[in-house]
């Protein structure tokens, strides 16, 4: 069973979100040859004032 962590910034709407899973389940099933219903994927939100680039905050750019 694949298990997919997908860490990324907070603002995604549901429908990106449903676009994902989708591309990246048949991405998984094409290339891993898994089931779709093995495929996993968990998405850890991180806020902008938590990450910083460059020595920049992204909350500040």
């Amino acid at each position: 069973m694949p298990n997919i962590t997908v860490e990324l910034l907070s603002g995604r709407t549901m429908d990106q979100r449903r676009e994902f899973v989708a591309a990246v389940t048949d991405a998984a099933v094409g290339i891993l040859k898994a089931r779709p219903e093995a495929v996993r994927i968990v998405f850890t939100e991180i806020e902008k004032t938590d990450v910083a680039n460059g020595g920049i905050l992204e909350s500040d750019k």
